[in-house]
């Protein structure tokens, strides 16, 4: 486990190289990520979905770097130390609560910045569009692509800077422990809830709001089954994500734990034992559920134990790593089945089970295995905050874009098919699409 410094040191040159290198890997878990929820969608729809992961990479790019990175708070941080010192705070019985980061406008002094906070921001920079892409996911085979570019826009300007603020930089999620003595506050160095919780609970609303794909839930109570066209690209996204995913932890631990490079190598055997453990036990559970196991359920697996690892590889030892995987591999078939079947969630990409349900274990499994006091408290006071503000908050903010801009393709164009109704041509021009009977 990573011991947790209250002042971090400064970082010297070949620290801040070796994170710049690993932040240049780790959109290879974006990648990964498009390539999985592409894979799960129907061929039809295969390259508006790609694309669309491309332009809300972009989309938040721009928005962050416009509005969002000033309220997040990164820029300027202390000479030579941590970013986020600067924030709107108020206070509550003697308690200050930094709610709001008050950072400059359009990334002034960026190159002038200290090296944690350009690293920083660059990590925040990818955090936000990875978040987009996770409802885009849920939503794929009838959500447009001005819809989710103005989704992504949303996400990046307000709903994850806010959050980020709170756990990353400063904000008062992060000082539970030296205001109330909960461990060292809440702790999330890969982003299992910055990223993953916040964009599953997206993902959730999003589903919630639009509804489900034409002829997945006929009359009579049963569900149709929609299999993903292209199990390869879901197992190829699987092995290009462990790369970023591995990446992208031991940034984290860099960044947020202050990590020396010492202590890495574990962070690293942890994200491949969380992801192991998983795929393992989705595979054996499909097997017994189905007869066969499931290929796009087992790359499901394989993610939900990344994601799990956002928040457990740097702070747990690797037999506790390869416990929370096979937890969030048993739990992810299952819960894909429950939420199709018992509550009628259409959601392709399987992102509320795989982002919201797994990052949530990981975050309530750092506080279980932690020796710090307090630490599950502060850890549970953190998941808290995700279902009981930021899923309403979220769910406000689609339900208002819906009534401006319309999130749902018309029937005609989910009929035809996004590539089609979309981009005027679709993603495999020399196969025939076959036609759904629902449309008969």
């Amino acid at each position: 486990m990573i011991p947790i410094t209250p002042a971090p040191p400064a970082m010297s040159e070949p620290t801040f190289v070796f994170c710049l290198v690993l932040l240049l890997l780790a959109p290879m878990a974006i990648a990964g990520v498009a390539l999985i929820n592409t894979g799960l969608g129907r061929s039809r729809s295969a390259a508006q979905a790609l694309l669309g992961n491309l332009a809300m990479v972009a989309v938040t790019a721009i928005v962050f770097a416009l509005l969002g990175a000033a309220l997040t708070g990164s820029l300027p941080g202390p000479p030579g130390g941590f970013p986020g010192s600067a924030g709107h705070t108020f206070h509550i019985a003697g308690k200050p609560w930094n709610w709001l980061g008050a950072g400059p406008h359009f990334l002034a002094g960026l190159a002038s910045a200290p090296l944690p906070s350009q690293l920083a921001l660059l990590f925040e920079f990818l955090a936000v569009a990875f978040v987009a892409l996770i409802p885009w996911g849920s939503g794929a085979d009838r959500l447009r692509l001005t819809a989710g570019c103005a989704i992504s826009a949303v996400l990046a300007a307000l709903v994850f800077p806010l959050f980020a603020h709170w756990v990353w930089v400063g904000g008062w999620l992060s000082q539970l422990g030296i205001n109330f003595s909960l461990g060292a506050g809440f702790l999330d160095p890969g982003g299992a809830a910055t990223v993953h919780a916040l964009g599953g609970l997206g993902a959730l609303a999003l589903v919630w709001i639009t509804g489900s794909r034409k002829g997945k839930f006929p009359k009579g109570g049963f569900s149709t089954a929609m299999p993903g066209h292209n199990a390869i690209y879901a197992l190829f996204g699987c092995f290009v994500a462990l790369v970023g995913w591995m990446a992208w932890n031991l940034a984290g631990a860099i960044l947020w734990l202050h990590a020396p490079i010492a202590t890495l190598s574990t962070t690293a055997v942890n994200t491949l034992l969380s992801a192991s453990g998983a795929i393992l036990a989705t595979f054996i559970v499909t097997r017994i559920r189905f007869g066969k196991p499931d290929a796009s359920l087992c790359a499901n697996g394989w993610l939900a134990g990344l994601v799990a690892s956002s928040a457990a590889a740097a702070l747990v030892s690797p037999w506790q790593a390869l416990f929370i995987g096979i937890v969030a591999g048993i739990a992810t078939p299952l819960l894909v089945e429950l939420l199709e079947l018992a509550v009628s969630i259409d959601d392709p990409s399987g992102a509320i089970s795989v982002h919201a349900v797994s990052g949530l274990w990981g975050l309530f499994a750092v506080g279980l295995f932690s020796p710090r006091p307090g630490q599950l408290v502060a850890q549970l006071v953190g998941i808290a905050t995700l279902l009981g503000l930021m899923l309403p908050l979220v769910y406000l903010l689609f339900w208002l874009l819906n009534r401006l801009i319309p999130l749902r393709v018309d029937p005609d164009g989910e009929r035809i098919g996004m590539d089609l109704h979309e981009l005027g041509g679709g993603a495999y021009p020399e196969f025939v699409i076959h036609r759904d009977e629902s449309y008969r």
